[in-house]
């Protein structure tokens, strides 16, 4: 971190400078390891980034549906209302019947097709949500993919400060576990 003048340097940052400027093989492969698993972590970063911003859209649409199928059982509501209305008219005395058999029919009519269109977007809020969930598990994947290699590159620098090999060896254990999280993320559907 640097800011007027200010310079600070973790351990680890030091060990890998110092790497880049001697002719030391295994702090160069390390190194080297740490810069090709940070640009992996990066990019599983952004996909996981990705596919949470298509669950939270996925989710909004959901939202937009569910509000315009209330909206139709609303309206349904009130033709029922009407229809209900309608239908009270025509059994008060004095009142000619045929008069409101009209109007109660055609709100019955009107509910049908208003019942279908709530019906739809009911059905298509249920599918976004769906959409949305499936992209969170994704979502998910790809976080455990980075974090993996986050892990590694952890790994890679207490390889570098302590030069043990059987650390090395972990850091590229835990790396391969995160590209192969990757790899079934980028995969699995």
């Amino acid at each position: 971190m640097s800011g007027d003048g200010f310079h600070v340097h973790g351990p680890h940052d030091h060990a890998v400078e110092h790497a880049a400027h001697s002719n030391d093989g295994f702090s160069n492969n390390i190194a080297v390891m740490t810069a090709i698993l940070a640009t992996v972590g990066a990019a599983f970063g952004y996909l996981g980034g990705a596919t949470q911003n298509d669950a939270a859209l996925f989710k909004n649409n959901a939202a937009i549906d569910k509000t315009e199928a209330a909206n139709r059982w609303n309206y349904y509501q009130a033709k029922s209302a009407r229809q209900n209305l309608a239908e009270l008219a025509m059994t008060l005395p004095g009142v000619d019947p045929k008069r409101y058999e009209a109007d109660a029919a055609r709100y019955k009519h009107d509910k049908e097709d208003i019942k279908k269109e709530a019906e739809k977007f009911e059905e298509s809020s249920k599918q976004w949500n769906e959409k949305s969930d499936e992209a969170m598990h994704k979502h998910h994947q790809w976080a455990l993919a980075t974090t993996a290699e986050q892990i590694a590159i952890s790994l890679a620098a207490i390889t570098l400060l302590t030069r043990k090999k059987w650390m090395m060896g972990l850091a590229y254990g835990v790396a391969g576990v995160g590209l192969v999280l990757g790899g079934l993320a980028w995969l699995v559907h």
